[in-house]
């Protein structure tokens, strides 16, 4: 694949995913390819690379003979997702306390001040920062396999509200989220565990189904936009 349609793939990935995590393109809906391109101005081609890589990372699934949809995962798969993002997200807290690297308070209060600024105005970008402020918690513990499972998790999870959760608490969030990092800034790992398990237990306890999705057309569209930029 050339260079230019390697960044267009890129781009247009990255772009389906914000979409998924900002919880715009729900789970079951399908995502033809030409429709994809002609709003993202891309060929299928490209569409099919970006689905794929989409595939990998569980957020989307190709059903035989009818093309590639937004995942749709069970509530089992939720609860089976839900109980290995605990498993992983403690033993983040414990590296943590153990080895936090210089920079990594300042990374964590600076995304924190991110969350505060859209805080009860912009729900779709508050979901998305929620998710990586604990992709960079991961991150922070300098082990790259242990990142690459969180960060998958947590789109999956992501990918589970947007079809179950009856709201989402940004303010709850951001306070946790400030909690988790003064208990781990005071080495305990087990007050950092503790709001962290009340944190994602409330997350999953707000399961409903959601309203009727927008068509993917004007979704797209809306993303379509900075791909043009």
């Amino acid at each position: 694949m050339s260079e230019n349609k390697t960044t267009l793939t890129d781009a247009v990935h990255d772009l389906l995913r914000k979409a998924i995590i900002e919880q715009a393109l729900k789970p079951g809906m399908r995502l033809p390819e030409d429709t994809v391109g002609e709003q993202f101005g891309v060929s299928r081609t490209i569409v099919r690379h970006a689905l794929v890589r989409l595939e990998h990372e569980g957020l989307v699934e190709t059903r035989r003979n009818r093309g590639a949809f937004v995942a749709e995962p069970s509530r089992d798969e939720a609860q089976h997702v839900f109980e290995v993002r605990r498993c992983l997200e403690n033993d983040v807290i414990r590296l943590l306390c153990e080895r936090m690297p210089g920079s990594g308070y300042d990374r964590l209060e600076a995304h924190v001040r991110q969350e505060e600024a859209v805080k009860g105005k912009d729900g779709p970008v508050s979901i998305r920062l929620a998710g990586e402020f604990h992709v960079l918690l991961a991150e922070l513990t300098g082990n790259p396999v242990l990142t690459r499972y969180v960060s998958e998790v947590v789109l999956r999870c992501s990918l589970i509200m947007s079809l179950y959760a009856r709201s989402h608490s940004s303010d709850c969030a951001v306070d946790e989220h400030s909690q988790i990092i003064e208990a781990i800034r005071a080495g305990d790992a087990a007050r950092a565990i503790e709001i962290m398990e009340h944190h994602l237990g409330a997350v999953a306890g707000r399961a409903a189904l959601s309203a009727q999705p927008d068509s993917i057309q004007s979704i797209l569209s809306h993303y379509g936009k900075e791909l043009a930029q």
